[in-house]
């Protein structure tokens, strides 16, 4: 690790002079291995009015600085947002998510092996380089949203579910106002500027996450296949959100996690079941709609046959047609 200075931020004003460190659950592995190599690092840890979750209207503010177990157990979040607090205890350990905060995890950078390899080019680590994975191994790379210069994947559990109960994220700017931008806006796509990654301008700081007020009655899953039953990242995830009228599809909003630069959403499959009678079939032409593309690279193939498989196993949970009883599936009470 190469020698940085630290300081810590009393107030807005001074939280951006330098990389910013809460957690530090990800920044602090990238720096051992000069992934990233900061000159400064800024801690915003004392700064007031970032670890509460407070009532926003009929939702909730969720500050930036709560930790991923403070959310995920908040009686609140679990009773109106179940989908949120079961997509964080499907991440990570329970160590790294009583440091692991709010915010950091929407910013936290991809796990692409190139991404991690300073000896290898990488356009998200050092612009202009090239992207290694063109040609190279990619098991865990990207199947949708990918250009030529990244085919990097987003890891984040907890960024689909918000995703998926369409959330915003509150930033700070230097001026001192306070804007709100769709959680599904907050990201970039690779373009010809992998490193790039959200919209977030010079002297920007996440303040928060604002939930809408809970869905009452909705059924919500997250479902995460992965190599290995716990701390592992997502092969591909599919959170999901829908009221049922009988037997009828409604106000459905389905996101979907590892197959993307950021939390995927395809309003095509959701606008083909919105309004429709639940059927097994029905989810089967809905996956073809949302596997249609060619993988961007031939060892992401496989991923297409499993969010297919993911994909209809989660609709046929949330709308009642396979066994709900499962730990993925819970009813929003609010």
């Amino acid at each position: 690790m190469r020698p940085f200075d630290y300081h810590r931020a009393t107030d807005f004003s001074d939280a951006t002079a330098g990389q910013i460190i809460a957690g530090g659950t990800n920044l602090l592995d990238l720096m051992k291995i000069q992934v990233v190599t900061p000159s400064t690092l800024v801690d915003i840890t004392r700064l007031e009015g970032l670890s509460d979750i407070t009532a926003d209207g009929d939702g909730l503010r969720i500050g930036a600085l709560v930790t991923n177990t403070a959310l995920a157990h908040d009686a609140r979040i679990r009773t109106g947002w179940p989908l949120l607090s079961r997509a964080i205890l499907a991440g990570a350990s329970a160590q790294i998510r009583n440091k692991a905060t709010t915010g950091g995890n929407l910013l936290q950078r991809t796990r692409c092996p190139y991404f991690y390899d300073t000896s290898q080019p990488c356009n998200k680590r050092s612009p202009g380089a090239g992207c290694a994975a063109q040609g190279g191994a990619g098991r865990m790379l990207a199947l949708f949203g990918t250009s030529e210069h990244c085919l990097a994947a987003h890891p984040s559990d907890m960024a689909v579910a918000l995703s998926a109960l369409q959330a915003e994220v509150e930033i700070h700017g230097p001026d001192g106002a306070t804007r709100r931008v769709p959680l599904h806006d907050f990201y970039r796509g690779p373009g010809d500027r992998p490193d790039i990654e959200t919209a977030l301008d010079d002297g920007d700081l996440v303040t928060a996450v604002i939930l809408p007020a809970p869905r009452a009655g909705s059924r919500q899953c997250y479902r995460k296949v992965r190599d290995r039953a716990s701390y592992a990242f997502a092969l591909v995830s599919v959170a999901g959100s829908v009221r049922m009228d009988g037997d009828t599809i409604t106000d459905l909003v389905l996101s979907y996690g590892s197959v993307a630069p950021h939390p995927w959403m395809n309003t095509d499959v959701a606008g083909m079941l919105t309004g429709q009678t639940a059927s097994t079939d029905l989810f089967k032409r809905a996956a073809d709609v949302l596997t249609a593309a060619p993988a961007p690279h031939p060892d992401t193939e496989y991923k297409r046959t499993l969010l297919r498989r993911t994909f209809i196993a989660t609709m046929r949970q949330l709308t009642g047609l396979s066994d709900p009883r499962g730990t993925d599936i819970a009813r929003s009470a609010a």
